[in-house]
């Protein structure tokens, strides 16, 4: 089947993969789309990761829906990677139509009530942060509006039945092992099929990009580069002849990818400390890391990720940090 992107208001982009089906839905992001799969099974059909909630997401998903004669009531459960918006999104919106389970692991669920529950108490949180890391005043209001602007994309909000990693559960036709990977996502999954040698990956190994690590305030993971890299290592003990990925095509070598997103960010790491020859702002070092030329949406996570570097850079002794006035800056030891 054609991998093109796929464009809204045409027939679906699918991908099989023996019995496994690649759904590529589209998003308003760089990324350009995410990779929801679906498995047949004895009682119906398990979608993984359906996406963020578009017009465009759902003419998607309506379109792939028709091309496989699959029903929306043919679907028995939804399993969630982790909770980001472009993964979890559209999960309310098929639980309304499916009325299947949907699973997520425990430190999902509490980052999607900081983000989108009552109040969202993470806008406030993470401006805050921003604040004392050194975002220019004028840019708050457009970071605000931007993170507002989620809402609809994960609107409605299913109920979760929550996974904890080391659990069996079936996907389609087989069991999978789920596997606690945090780093990219507090309470990030993996599903591995041993018979088979596969993997879904979700966004903690991909291949050509590096997936982001970024630092948000909350306590659930206050050193989330640290948790990724050991999480990288674990998952390259596993044999995996084909790993499906939440983005881009799916891939082999994943031990290998995970070393070399290991070795990507030792280099990042000496590259943000290089920039602490003079006390510097976390915003100052991602301008310097990540250039001027950044749309707020990719801000945002640049920054994130310049505070977990930062963080992690501290936590080893490499970095010293002092505050000024309310703002944290970050030198050499």
């Amino acid at each position: 089947m054609s991998s093109r992107v796929p464009v809204p208001g045409q027939p679906a982009v699918l991908t099989k993969h023996g019995d496994v089906v690649q759904v590529k839905v589209p998003l308003p992001f760089p990324l350009r789309w995410v990779n929801a799969y679906l498995l047949p099974g004895p009682s119906g059909w398990t979608l993984i990761d359906p996406g963020l909630r578009t017009t465009a997401a759902e003419e998607v998903w309506t379109s792939a829906l028709a091309e496989l004669g699959v029903s929306f009531r043919h679907i028995d459960r939804i399993v969630l990677t982790h909770h980001h918006p472009d993964h979890y999104g559209l999960a309310g919106w098929f639980q309304e139509r499916t009325n299947a389970q949907v699973f997520l692991s425990q430190p999902g669920l509490e980052q999607v009530r900081l983000l989108w529950g009552e109040g969202a108490p993470m806008t406030e949180r993470l401006l805050a942060l921003f604040r004392r890391h050194g975002l220019p005043a004028e840019l708050e209001a457009p970071m605000r509006e931007h993170m507002d602007g989620f809402m609809p994309a994960v609107s409605p909000q299913p109920e979760v039945t929550v996974l904890s990693g080391g659990e069996e559960i079936r996907l389609g036709e087989r069991t999978y092992t789920s596997i606690l990977t945090p780093g990219h996502a507090a309470g990030h999954l993996c599903f591995y099929q041993a018979e088979t040698k596969e993997m879904f990956c979700g966004d903690h190994v991909l291949p050509q990009i590096s997936p982001n690590v970024s630092y948000l305030p909350g306590g659930i993971d206050e050193n989330p580069l640290a948790s990724y890299l050991e999480s990288l290592r674990t998952i390259s003990r596993f044999e995996v002849r084909l790993a499906y990925p939440g983005h881009r095509e799916p891939f082999g070598r994943l031990a290998a990818r995970a070393t070399e997103l290991i070795a990507h960010h030792a280099e990042r790491l000496e590259a943000m400390q290089a920039c602490l020859t003079e006390p510097a702002t976390a915003y100052a070092v991602c301008r310097a890391t990540f250039g001027e030329a950044l749309s707020l949406h990719q801000l945002r996570f640049a920054l994130s990720e310049t505070i977990a570097h930062l963080i992690y850079l501290r936590e080893t002794e490499r970095a010293g940090v002092e505050e000024q006035d309310g703002i944290v800056f970050f030198g050499h030891n």
